[in-house]
């Protein structure tokens, strides 16, 4: 199980020099937001970098099926929900437990879920970050002479 070593108390209370970060506002206000102290750690999960941009979240799921899991992509957040089919069954002993789950990822920008599969009780969600065309970096040609704006 995760554990938090910052209290919230403590992470309330930083504040970040937001001159020194010009653009960065958002990202300061999403930490500010977040629940450090409520980790989920049910169902355990590893994330795994599978390329140069690409990355896969793999969820230990014994016990699920293909129509107990619900993958969502929505406002970048990525959010696995998992339901529980367990009818009433006598058990002697239980140690797979199959409970109710909702496991959320906040997604960077321009990370797009490629696919997602169930094998061998892992749900593999892989992921890929696609920087579009226009945010890629170009090379600006260097010009001989006088700058446009001197001329006139």
């Amino acid at each position: 199980m995760l554990t938090c070593l910052i209290k919230e108390e403590t992470m309330n209370a930083l504040t970040f020099p937001r001159s020194a970060f010009i653009g960065f506002d958002r990202l300061f206000d999403e930490l500010n937001s977040t629940h450090w102290t409520n980790i989920e750690s049910y169902p355990p999960h590893n994330i795994v970098k599978t390329g140069e941009d690409k990355f896969a979240i793999e969820l230990a799921i014994a016990g699920f099926g293909e129509k107990d899991i619900d993958v969502t992509v929505k406002d970048g957040e990525l959010i696995i929900t998992g339901k529980s089919d367990d009818k009433e069954k006598e058990y002697l002993h239980k140690g797979i437990s199959a409970r109710k789950f909702v496991k959320t990822f906040k997604l960077q920008e321009y990370i797009e879920v490629t696919n997602a599969a169930i094998s061998n009780g892992l749900l593999v969600v892989e992921l890929e970050y696609k920087l579009p065309e226009e945010k890629q970096p170009k090379s600006i040609k260097i010009n001989k002479g006088q700058p446009e704006y001197l001329k006139g």
